[in-house]
């Protein structure tokens, strides 16, 4: 009965411990246990061990310069959602079970991680000020204030991430652990805004209060990747040479010193032997089989710099046949072959298949695919016409062959074929490789100038590339072994060896099977009419296309003259000629050539286009003052026109042709030229001036309502057959004028008072409040030290006065003329560093001349400068 009674008293004791309502000594200690262990460390076990698994997931890339944070990869976060979720309920229960426990703050700071972790980024930012108004404990609040930094610097509000910074510099007490996170934090703000010496300084503060070997090891050797990245070889050395204590894995520690010897020794050796024998010693090295193509790759940029291109690029193939850990450094191995082959030889389609090949190494969302992505946009139009225009060039030329002779040539090729891979794999005696970089025939033939559509590699095995994006590095083999395999994994792999029957024949490593048979040779080459039109009109406008290409994009006048001229030459009623013939004599002109006869083309053909105008008045205006006036004498023309007065309308609209031939309102005034000639001229001419007008205008609106005015004169078969023109094209014109593309949305405008005059002596502007002005007492120094630096000959003045009671502005001055002072705006903008003025003073300055500064100085409206400095500075 005693027993009974005793064991009924602990369990009414236990009960009333379980109570989250009465705050006593016994049940603030019960719960702080069972919060702390139940709940709490189990929620903080499982986040800490998907942070773990995104640092295991992800792969180091030691060629480029480690960054300060691991990226939170969502593919991890996704495979441990269960985990999350399970973290999330335990530090919920902390929560809401243990109300009157210590570990109430820390449980919600857990809450806050876990919704950081899964991008839900609100969520976790109210978490984490929460946990910061909130908390009495110090230590979780400074934690909570460093979580709530990087999050302000993840999402780049940059402003609130100053105000925590500044904020956690004011805060005393912040222990060992906090100051080595904020450190790091710091040096992810500075990473964040390019600040390299930011990152540095942050970095080795960091290294005052780290106690992990491992990330020791590793903020040591980003801080000797940026020293060397800074030339500051010396620090690099012992930097790298720290890197490698700890334990770090074997990677790190191989690429360290490989570093630390090029660093040391190897750049600044003149013993070539010494250095080529550095480099085969690691090749030769058992324990760098899966970095070889690192090797390799470092031996081709040595021998880069001996200035030897031949060896470099065979190093570079080498390299990108050999095995590697990293897939990304393939990447960065085509990207090289890519760089050396634009700038050496100016092969732009072998620059492009390189591109492509990098690309099917690195992700999307890496920067260096959207850098390549951008340098690659101009590659790809400019081979996509060049081999439509060789593939094209040589079925029509089979076309006109007859069926023998058609059989003959293609039982030739496949002949010679037959011979070279029967030789190939004679001389190799090997397996065919999978690479990408075996199957770019297109560069086996660099400056062969074929055109025969056979003999042309790059047409006949242009689908490599998409077969590698869509498939992977893969052997080609049967559907059936193919739909058995299972894929581990998306990252291209070297392929295991199969499984085969020793008593079979290997049919997939039979060269013959290469070779295309004669149906599929013969079928490609057109039999119609209509296939031989089709291939001409692709033929007239890759042509055209890759002549503008080559003179705007590439700089290669020769080369777009050549295509330019055959596209006159071949295509003499292309509605492309008017722009052809202003493309030749801007080209023509360029080279010093004969550009005369093609104003007397363009006069004698096409005296009403827009581009005739262009070139027989050469020095016009141009660009956003053009278009305003042009703009106010089209509305005098226009209401000329409507009250009958049609030879006055056609005065204003020769003259405005002449002085202002291309605007943006060059085509409006053009066809209302077109509609005065249908007052003045006959029926006829009016017609003609329609349909040419349709067949090289831009403005599709326009060209609608020209095929309006010119259907009452056609007859119902040619309302029947009335086609649009192709308007796809950009306007050579605006091209070759960057300040025309710039007039859109200027309708509105009101005149400006401001003139051009760019001989007119100028001044720089910066613009701020008063306060401001008085706050930036440091500005003067820094400018100063700006012009010694940069314009040490200019005798550059600096000073300042208020211009009203909200404006003050800095003057720097003086420049003989508009383009040095747009120098000195294009450098500041870029390289002039303070702490003094924030970066929207910096992009809001502007130069000015003197004569436009006494406008602004009576009329103080800053503004409407800024937009007349943006159409004519800018």
């Amino acid at each position: 009965m005693i027993k009974i009674s005793r064991l009924a008293l602990v369990l009414l004791v236990f009960a009333c411990a379980c109570s989250s309502e009465r705050n006593t000594f016994t049940n603030r200690t019960f719960h702080n246990l069972t919060s702390h262990f139940n709940a709490y460390y189990l929620a903080d076990v499982k986040i800490k061990n998907v942070e773990n698994l995104v640092k295991s997931n992800y792969k180091e890339d030691y060629t480029q310069v480690l960054p300060v944070f691991i990226p939170i990869d969502s593919a991890s976060i996704q495979e441990s959602a269960d985990t999350l979720q399970s973290a999330r309920e335990l530090a919920s229960k902390a929560v809401e079970w243990h109300r009157i426990s210590k570990w109430v703050d820390d449980s919600y700071y857990l809450l806050g991680k876990i919704d950081y972790l899964q991008s839900h980024f609100d969520d976790a930012q109210n978490t984490f000020k929460f946990v910061n108004v909130n908390s009495k404990d110090k230590d979780l609040r400074h934690k909570t204030l460093i979580s709530l930094l990087r999050l302000y610097v993840d999402l780049k509000e940059f402003e609130n991430a100053n105000f925590t910074i500044d904020y956690l510099s004011k805060e005393s007490g912040i222990n060992d652990e906090n100051r080595y996170e904020l450190y790091r934090t710091l040096a992810y703000y500075y990473e964040t805004r390019s600040d390299a010496n930011g990152v540095i300084g942050a970095l080795t503060k960091a290294l005052d209060y780290v106690d992990n070997k491992k990330e020791e090891s590793r903020i040591n050797f980003i801080l000797a990747q940026r020293y060397q990245k800074a030339g500051l070889d010396a620090l690099a050395y012992d930097f790298y040479n720290n890197s490698q204590d700890g334990n770090p894995p074997y990677e790190r520690s191989f690429f360290a010193q490989l570093y630390a010897q090029q660093v040391a020794e190897l750049n600044a050796s003149k013993d070539l032997r010494k250095v080529r024998r550095y480099y085969e010693d690691l090749y030769n090295d058992p324990k760098n089989k899966d970095l070889k193509d690192v090797v390799v790759y470092e031996m081709a940029l040595f021998e880069e710099k001996q200035g030897d291109t031949v060896k470099t690029l065979q190093l570079l193939h080498q390299a990108a046949k050999e095995p590697g850990s990293n897939p990304r450094q393939k990447g960065y191995i085509y990207q090289k072959l890519a760089e050396i082959n634009l700038d050496n030889y100016k092969d732009y389609r072998a620059t492009k298949y390189y591109l492509d090949s990098a690309l099917t190494y690195i992700k999307e969302t890496d920067p260096v695919a959207e850098q390549i992505n951008e340098q690659k946009e101009t590659l790809d139009h400019y081979v996509f016409h060049l081999e439509r225009i060789t593939s094209n060039d040589s079925l029509i030329s089979l076309a006109r062959l007859s069926p023998e002779e058609q059989k003959a040539i293609a039982e030739n090729f496949i002949k010679k074929e037959e011979e070279r891979l029967l030789a190939e794999a004679a001389a190799k005696q090997e397996p065919e490789s999978n690479s990408i970089f075996d199957n770019l025939l297109a560069f086996n033939d660099r400056g062969s100038g074929s055109t025969f559509y056979f003999d042309n590699s790059v047409a006949m095995q242009q689908g490599t590339i998409e077969f590698y994006r869509v498939w992977g590095n893969r052997p080609i083999q049967d559907n059936w072994r193919r739909s058995a395999a299972s894929f581990q994994s998306t990252e291209p792999t070297i392929a295991a060896p199969a499984e085969t029957d020793s008593t079979g024949v290997d049919e997939a490593a039979n060269p013959l099977n290469q070779l295309p048979d004669l149906e599929t040779l013969l079928a490609q080459i057109p039999s119609s009419e209509e296939d031989i039109s089709k291939l001409n009109l692709e033929l007239e406008e890759s042509y055209f296309e890759l002549g503008k290409l080559l003179y705007f994009e590439l700089g290669e006048v020769e080369s777009s003259i050549e295509n330019l001229e055959t596209l006159v030459r071949e295509y003499p009623n292309s509605s492309r000629k008017p722009e052809a013939y202003y493309l030749l004599y801007l080209g023509q002109r360029d080279r010093g050539g004969n550009f005369q006869q093609y104003i007397g083309r363009l006069n004698n053909e096409f005296p009403e286009s827009q581009y005739t105008y262009s070139v027989n008045n050469p020095e016009a205006a141009s660009g956003n003052l053009a278009y305003l006036a042009s703009s106010k004498n089209y509305e005098l023309a226009y209401d000329a026109y409507y009250k009958g007065d049609y030879k006055q309308a056609r005065e204003i609209i020769v003259n405005t042709l002449e002085e202002y031939p291309l605007t943006r309102n060059t085509e409006r005034i053009l066809l209302l030229d077109i509609m005065v000639t249908g007052k003045l001229e006959s029926r006829q001419q009016y017609r003609q001036r329609l349909e040419a007008y349709i067949q090289n205008s831009k403005d599709e609106n326009l060209i609608e309502l020209a095929r309006n005015m010119l259907r009452p004169m056609m007859s119902s078969e040619e309302l029947a057959s009335l086609n649009k023109s192709d308007s796809t094209a950009l306007d050579s014109a605006k091209l070759a004028n960057p300040d025309l593309s710039n007039n859109e949305g200027l309708e509105n405008l009101p005149e400006s008072p401001y003139k051009v005059n760019e001989s007119s002596t100028h001044i720089f502007v910066l613009v701020m409040s008063p306060d401001e002005m008085e706050n930036a007492e440091g500005l003067l120094g820094d400018l100063e030290a700006f012009h010694t630096k940069n314009f040490q000959n200019a005798r550059l003045r600096t000073g300042n006065m208020n211009m009203n009671s909200d404006h003050a502005i800095f003057i720097i001055s003086p420049f003989s003329n508009a383009e040095k002072a747009t120098v000195y705006y294009q450098l500041f903008l870029t390289d002039f560093k303070s702490n003094e003025i924030t970066e929207e003073i910096k992009n809001d300055s502007f130069v000015i001349s003197i004569e436009n500064f006494q406008q602004l100085n009576k009329t103080k409206n800053l503004e409407e400068y800024r937009t007349f400095f943006k159409s004519v500075y800018k």
